[in-house]
């Protein structure tokens, strides 16, 4: 679980960073505007994990790693 959320939480940080130097969104490119629905989807799941991934930084990585 723990590495899914850490490459869904690098897509969406892949994709801020193209959108920020390039003006290019990844995921419109991917899907297009005739699947919107599909892209906020994605960055609803995105969202989501980056939520989750915040429980991380008070996690004891000895206990679970």
């Amino acid at each position: 679980m723990k590495k899914l959320i850490l490459i869904l939480l690098i897509i969406g940080g892949i994709n801020w960073g193209l959108i920020g130097f390039f003006n290019y969104n990844l995921v419109s490119g991917i899907f297009g505007a005739n699947l919107i629905v599909i892209s906020r989807i994605i960055y609803a799941v995105v969202g989501l994990a980056a939520l989750y991934a915040i429980s991380f930084l008070f996690r004891d990585n000895r206990l679970h790693s």
